[in-house]
């Protein structure tokens, strides 16, 4: 398989539009945040914005990927495995020796951060809330 070449970086107050009509739940100040806090990321490719991705950061040690998106002409090329590639390299060099995530037990998801050698961590369950949904895995993988 071809090995594919992204951009990864921080998102900038001109990615707005982009951002917001991919990522619903957040607003201005919540964008402006990711912006000032360098913890949102584009995907470029070619000059062109083709994906995003955002985390958080637990307990001030553990970084937790809170979104990754592709658009959808571009998924299924390499882009997401690149961009996780990436973001993991910026975290070790931030000091972080580990990183989370968490992905709906229906969603495909899963597969590919199991090729990424994540591994399963625990689990939580939203049943008869009004966050209802299918139960969210929780995978980490340890970066040094």
């Amino acid at each position: 398989m071809e090995v594919v070449k992204i951009d990864l970086k921080y998102m900038q107050i001109e990615d707005k539009e982009f951002v917001m009509k991919i990522d619903s739940h957040i607003n201005d100040l919540q964008f402006e945040n990711r912006v000032f806090t360098k913890t949102g990321y584009i995907m470029w490719d070619n000059n062109k914005r083709v994906g995003l991705m955002h985390y958080s950061v637990l307990w001030d040690s553990l970084p937790f990927l809170n979104l990754i998106h592709v658009e959808e002409a571009h998924r299924n090329s390499g882009i997401a495995t690149e961009a996780m590639k990436l973001w993991e390299d910026d975290m070790k060099k931030q000091g972080y020796k580990m990183v989370l995530l968490s992905t709906q037990v229906d969603e495909d998801a899963q597969h590919l951060y199991r090729k990424l050698g994540y591994i399963d961590c625990g689990a939580l369950l939203m049943n008869n809330t009004p966050f209802e949904q299918p139960m969210e895995m929780f995978m980490r993988k340890v970066l040094c």
